[in-house]
């Protein structure tokens, strides 16, 4: 498996991420829940075109997203975009978004978050947290610097696409 396959995989493992954005000289970051993440790193959320984060988006594109699944981590860089795309909406719409938009496809502050990830770093710890335990006491036992699993950094094979 490539690194940009990994990467994928592991964001696609991932029940939730945190969208980092600037607000002004301060950094926010919020829960959101992946809709998708494409072959070429892009993730969609659903969003609220009012929401805090939908006006930081449009002052400053940039932004952060992190997956955590318990043993494994990504942090997703990238450009932002607040979109309302009637396919996408149409194609990702479940009912986790019905929760959060409870008028259905018709809300009107109903949006889409399309993240154009750029490039990603990963650390994947195959055996979760006991695995990590046991590799620090090994550490602890030898002196030598703990083997926690892969981490390595990726750029992204594409920003423009679905």
């Amino acid at each position: 498996m490539s690194d940009v396959e990994k990467v994928l995989t592991l964001m696609r493992a991932a029940r939730f991420c945190m969208i980092t954005t600037r607000d002004g000289d301060e950094l926010r970051s919020r829960p959101m829940t992946p809709q998708q993440v494409t072959d070429t790193g892009n993730l969609w959320c659903f969003v609220s075109s009012d929401s805090d984060q939908a006006r930081q988006i449009a002052l400053a594109p940039r932004v952060n997203a992190s997956f955590d699944d318990g043993s494994s981590w990504v942090s997703l860089s990238g450009t932002a975009e607040v979109v309302r795309d009637e396919a996408k909406i149409d194609e990702l719409w479940d009912r986790a978004a019905e929760a959060w938009f409870p008028e259905g496809r018709e809300s009107a502050d109903l949006a889409l978050l399309h993240v154009r990830g750029t490039s990603a770093e990963y650390w994947d710890t195959p055996g979760g947290a006991i695995a990590a335990a046991v590799a620090f006491v090994q550490s602890a036992i030898t002196g030598e610097r703990p083997d926690v699993g892969e981490n390595d950094a990726v750029d992204l094979p594409g920003s423009g696409s679905h």
